[in-house]
């Protein structure tokens, strides 16, 4: 009798009651899926600060890519055997795709509205020089374009083809110079707190649905098996509040990890985070941003990690482009951008404590290019930058902090502690808290993600024929790969550019 009715409290959506906390691209992407999936929800969102995506999903916060592989070097390591290892290219190249059928769909719909497009048209590129470098991005090409959903990209040695391409980054440079690039014409820029906000203000318009800014979650604590005690605090009158909830997600970014560790599930143990922030030199002079229109990403240097790799990148924010080269690492113990710098220290626990520090003795080399990259003069972030763009002034740009980022550690039998690049998806054995940790790609494959969060939560339902539908309503191509076939992709591609009114053009 008590299984039947954990079942019967499981599968009775009607009265369900949600709270997300953090109003960035994840929640309102959950919060969407949700409301479209049970439009009888009732969903709380809980934001710390007095705006709307304005942290990690922020325009100037975000690397704003539309992350899909196209260009990011580091998405395709080499092996110990010089060959390339595209598996997590293709993964992350099919959920951009993915997140563009959920936009299309929202836009098709007219359930978001933006006073400039979200979603632009920007050639992503990979530029590369030397010998070694040169023959890996062919070996690069050639691996990607073997699948339909690369088969628009383009590869060139010759040095005035890619001129054409970049004439900003060839001006002043040696003909001599061994170089190569390849060109996605079908990359895109994404303001992601544009899409945020939109998303939001759609919800709001909804019946249950319910937007707390200037509030911070400060405990998460279980009730029973099947709901949750939070206790809120509201920043501007400073009182504080109860909220009992079936179910949490949280989706805060940097500040996962705390609330995460606040309500003590056992899946959580084991976790720490490392902050990383970000610099860009952004570009003044508006007569050089509009000789660039690309996103160029080259190779880190050696020793250097991942998400180190530089790209001279432009961007559109507010229907106005601007030119940002990056990004240049720096270290803060705050692991929000608006948040306190007791952060780390308090995050550390008896649980995570030695997988932290295994972390930190496997990872010297980490710390090393730390510390090279905070001391660094300004006149070596110059010599960066004219590596891309040899003609560069040094009173042309100035030197902007992007947002924080919280890379996640996490225990491991054989080392101890090992730091991730990517994200996470922890959720407790009653499936009713989700927690989102780590960073990119993050915001491009947010639709991907909370599908994740969805199969963790709600396998039963995603099972059903109701929400199947639905889903593929949404996601026309749900349940079917894009990588493996190719005309799907092709037909997908043509659906959403004509809809989010993208350039087809190659």
């Amino acid at each position: 009798m008590l299984a039947l009715q954990k079942v019967t409290v499981y599968m009775n959506h009607k009265n369900r009651h949600f709270t997300l906390i953090g109003a960035g691209i994840m929640s309102a992407t959950l919060a969407v899926l949700l409301k479209q999936l049970i439009p009888e929800a009732k969903i709380d969102i809980y934001e710390r600060l007095d705006k709307v995506g304005a942290e990690s999903s922020d325009g100037w916060n975000n690397a704003g890519t539309g992350h899909s592989a196209f260009c990011e070097l580091n998405y395709t390591p080499e092996d110990d055997n010089e060959g390339i290892d595209i598996s997590k290219a293709l993964k992350i190249s099919e959920s951009f795709e993915i997140s563009k059928q959920f936009w299309a769909y929202l836009v098709e719909h007219e359930l978001i509205k933006t006073k400039s497009p979200f979603i632009n048209d920007i050639d992503h590129m990979s530029f590369v020089w030397g010998d070694a470098n040169n023959r890996f991005l062919k070996k690069r090409y050639d691996a990607l374009t073997r699948y339909g959903i690369f088969a628009d990209m383009h590869h060139s040695t010759d040095f005035d083809e890619i001129a054409d391409w970049v004439p900003l980054m060839m001006n002043g440079r040696k003909r001599t110079d061994n170089i190569s690039a390849t060109r996605m014409p079908i990359g895109t820029d994404v303001n992601f707190g544009s899409i945020t906000r939109s998303m939001i203000s759609y919800l709001q318009t909804l019946e249950g649905i319910r937007l707390f800014l200037g509030h911070q979650v400060e405990d998460i604590d279980p009730i029973d098996d099947s709901s949750w005690e939070l206790a809120v605090t509201d920043l501007t009158t400073k009182t504080q509040k109860t909220v009992h909830t079936q179910f949490v997600f949280i989706g805060a970014g940097g500040g996962a990890l705390k609330l995460l560790e606040k309500s003590d599930i056992p899946e959580g143990h084991g976790y720490g985070g490392f902050p990383v922030s970000g610099q860009f030199l952004k570009c003044t002079n508006p007569e050089v941003v509009v000789q660039h229109e690309a996103k160029v990403y080259g190779k880190a240097e050696e020793g250097s990690p991942p998400m180190s790799v530089p790209h001279l990148d432009t961007r559109m924010l507010g229907g106005k482009r601007s030119l940002l080269f990056g990004p240049y690492a720096g270290f803060s113990t705050k692991f929000l951008k608006n948040g306190s710098y007791l952060d780390l220290p308090l995050s550390i626990d008896a649980h995570n404590i030695f997988p932290m520090i295994s972390a930190g003795i496997h990872n010297i080399s980490l710390t090393k290019y730390l510390i090279e990259q905070v001391i660094q003069s300004p006149e070596d972030r110059f010599k960066s930058l004219q590596k891309y763009y040899p003609e560069a002034r040094f009173e042309d740009w100035e030197l902007i902090t992007a947002g924080q980022r919280v890379q996640i550690i996490k225990k491991d039998k054989e080392e101890g502690g090992v730091l991730k690049f990517g994200t996470e998806i922890v959720s407790n054995k009653n499936k009713n808290l989700a927690a989102l940790l780590g960073a990119s790609p993050g915001a491009s494959t947010a639709v991907s993600i909370m599908l994740n969060v969805l199969r963790q939560c709600f396998s039963e339902e995603m099972e059903t024929h109701q929400w199947k539908t639905k889903l593929i309503e949404m996601i026309p191509s749900y349940g079917k790969s894009l990588i493996s076939d190719a005309d799907l992709c092709k037909k997908t591609r043509a659906r959403t550019t004509a809809i989010l009114k993208l350039d087809s053009r190659g």
